[in-house]
This record gives structure tokens, C-alpha cells and sequence, in this order.
């Protein structure tokens, strides 16, 4: 089997839909060989979530270290929340259950969105690598990570905070913009509102916009009524992997 290599580390992004891993250049943010993806097994309990793990990393022969991420709160390695996933997640060790599965190799599992976050910071615009970043990822809700000089303050989970009478993610998010048919216009105002909430909270440096959506950031990004300078993310749907990998090189363990 292959362990690690100098410089090469080895990140797992857990979805709803699929579970994908694959060797991480630490030096440029590139994957090393071919991703793996199996789907995400229905349904996505803590035990057969954890064996579809094990079985990527057998399939890519990988014995080293090993960063995961989850659609959940984690906090002292314990899933505090599950989006996408079982709800028998909430209160599962999460570090035990993959130490278990993963025969006793070093492992950090943190939050989808702050893996992300972690990547997009180190190998995306190099403005956002010093003073505070706000990364926010537009999908079925928004997924958040701050971090400060490039480290991570984690579970912001800023789609969640009340703006007004919803929730930001209800009236924000890529999936609202769909469900109420809204112009790119129309939903960048809806966006703005949110971004100059986090803005009087947080003043963040910069902020880092990522999603699917991110595709089409010239046709909203530019309509953006806000202070702090906005930009795309570059590393898009690499980006929950190779922050895996980082975390665990740097043993993050929120």
C-alpha cells in the first residue's frame, strides 16, 4: 500500500449524494492522480457512511493521515447537526467512528463549508490570505468559514443567522433563487442584504463567493451592493477535499 509522500496528503469530502477522495499536492492545492467518488450510501448512517470511507481509501491504496469532512456541526470531533445526511449522526463521535473504521491512522473531520474555507484561502486569491476572509458557498443553503490570517474560526454557520424574519440560506441561497424564479438581479439584491448583515457583524477583509453559482459570478457578483471587496472561488468543487487534507496535515480538530 501507499503511504505518504513528502508534500502529499489525502482528503475525503462527504455529501448527500457522494462521497469523493483523492491524493492532495500540499504545495499547489492540485490532486494527485485521479478523484474517486462513490455514492453516498441510503441511508447515510455514521456506520455506512464510515465503511464507504474505508473503502475509498483501500481503492486508492492510501495508509496515511486522513482529513474528512461532514455536512455537520463539528465540535470536539462530535457531529452536533447532520444536513443531507442520517439524523443519527447528531451526537456520534466522529473521530471514534472513522479511528474504527480506518484502522487507527491520524484523522481530523471537520465542516464541509471550513474545509472549503481552509483551501480556497491558502490556494485561491492571495488577498484573502492575510486579515480576515469570509468564504460563503451558495447552494442548497450557504455554507460559511472565517478565518483570520488563515486560521480557521469554526462552525460560523452563517447561513443559519436571522436577517429580518428569515433565516439568510431561506431567502438567499442559489436554491431560493431557483424555487422563487428570481433574475440575477433580483437575487443579488437579496444576496446584498445578507452580505451587509455579516459586513456590520464581521467587517471582513474580503469576501469569497463559491458554489455552483460561482460559475456565473460575472452575472451577479458585479450587481453587489457592498463595501468589502467580493470574488469567485477558484477552486470550486476541489476545494472540500484538499482542505481535508490540510486539516489533517495541521491536526485540526474543531
Amino acid at each position: 500500500m501507499l503511504g505518504p509522500m513528502t508534500n502529499i496528503g489525502f482528503g475525503i469530502d462527504i455529501g448527500g449524494s457522494g462521497i469523493k477522495g483523492a491524493r492532495v499536492n500540499m504545495d499547489d492545492g492540485e490532486f494527485v492522480g485521479d478523484r474517486i467518488k462513490i455514492k453516498t450510501p441510503q441511508p447515510a448512517t455514521p456506520e455506512a457512511v464510515a465503511a464507504t470511507v474505508a473503502e475509498i481509501l483501500r481503492t486508492s491504496e492510501w495508509s496515511g493521515p486522513v482529513g474528512i469532512t461532514l455536512p455537520s456541526v463539528i465540535r470536539g470531533q462530535v457531529a452536533q447537526t447532520a444536513a443531507n445526511i442520517d439524523p443519527s449522526w447528531i451526537g456520534t463521535d466522529v473521530h471514534e467512528l472513522f479511528d474504527r473504521h480506518l484502522g487507527g491512522r491520524e484523522i481530523s473531520v471537520l465542516n464541509d463549508a471550513d474545509a472549503a474555507g481552509i483551501a480556497e484561502v491558502a490556494f485561491g486569491d492571495p488577498r484573502a490570505r492575510e486579515g480576515s476572509a469570509l468564504f460563503l458557498t451558495f447552494g442548497t443553503g450557504i455554507g460559511s468559514a472565517l478565518l483570520i490570517d488563515g486560521r480557521l474560526f469554526p462552525n460560523s454557520e452563517l447561513g443559519h443567522m436571522k436577517i429580518g424574519r428569515y433565516e439568510a440560506e431561506a431567502r438567499a441561497s442559489s436554491a431560493a433563487k431557483d424555487r422563487d424564479e428570481l433574475s440575477f438581479k433580483k437575487w443579488a439584491k437579496r444576496v446584498s442584504r445578507v452580505l451587509k448583515e455579516y459586513e456590520r457583524l464581521l467587517n471582513p477583509g474580503v469576501i469569497i463567493v463559491g458554489g455552483g453559482i460561482s460559475r456565473d459570478h460575472e452575472r451577479w457578483v458585479p450587481l453587489l451592493s457592498v463595501d468589502t471587496p467580493v470574488f469567485p472561488a477558484r477552486l470550486r468543487n476541489r476545494a472540500g477535499i484538499v482542505g481535508a487534507a490540510m486539516a489533517v496535515a495541521a491536526h485540526l480538530r474543531p
